[in-house]
């Protein structure tokens, strides 16, 4: 049983571990220290429930309904252009450079409002959770190995995203320095262009 929690342990690391919108956001918050533990649990939840809806089988209605996965990409397309504008916008800002500024700006609301969008309006959410990781775990016959698969990627989601959060924090001398926010803030612009153009790929009529 060991082998099937490692695989699920392993498989979730490698996946979620690449850059990407929900990634970013949460480092960014690290560093503001900006409600990092109600997030990073949240976004282990997600994963596990994500996970879960496709080990158990239900993965296979989206995987077939190619307008569902129209929909959702277009929306993430729009969302991620419009966030790498703000990211731009940002880095030219000096007013959103210091770290003590940045934790008046956003309300308990904002962020988990914001971190709702880039879960569930990001295709590749679906895709790796509930497609790839959770149609491996369906390979398992028993309920007991399922589980176990379960366990091992949930704990892995898990160590992923609350390093993360809290290990931002180890970096904070360095982000003190307004042209390091400047290049976050670029860098992640970026990255929700290259997200975007990404998700052009999954549209089809």
């Amino acid at each position: 049983m060991i082998d099937i929690f490692l695989k699920g342990f392993l498989l979730t690391l490698s996946l979620i571990v690449a850059i990407g919108a929900q990634n970013a956001y949460i480092l960014k918050l690290g560093l503001q220290r900006q409600y990092v533990l109600i997030t990073v649990f949240l976004c282990t939840l997600f994963d596990f429930l994500f996970i879960s809806i496709g080990v158990f089988g239900l993965g296979f209605f989206i995987k077939g309904n190619q307008l569902l996965i129209n929909i959702i990409a277009i929306f993430g397309i729009v969302f991620l252009i419009f966030y790498a504008i703000t990211s731009f916008k940002a880095a030219f800002k000096n007013d959103s450079l210091n770290i003590e500024e940045k934790n008046e700006k956003k309300s308990l609301k904002e962020v988990i409002s914001l971190l709702l969008v880039f879960t569930f309006l990001n295709p590749h959410v679906y895709l790796d959770t509930i497609l790839l990781i959770g149609g491996i775990g369906s390979s398992y016959t028993f309920l007991s190995e399922k589980l176990i698969f379960l366990f091992g990627c949930a704990l892995g989601s898990g160590v992923w995203f609350f390093s993360l959060g809290f290990g931002a924090k180890f970096l904070t001398a360095l982000f003190k320095k307004p042209i390091t926010w400047k290049i976050l803030d670029t860098i992640i612009g970026f990255v929700m262009l290259l997200i975007a153009y990404s998700l052009v790929e999954l549209i089809s009529f």
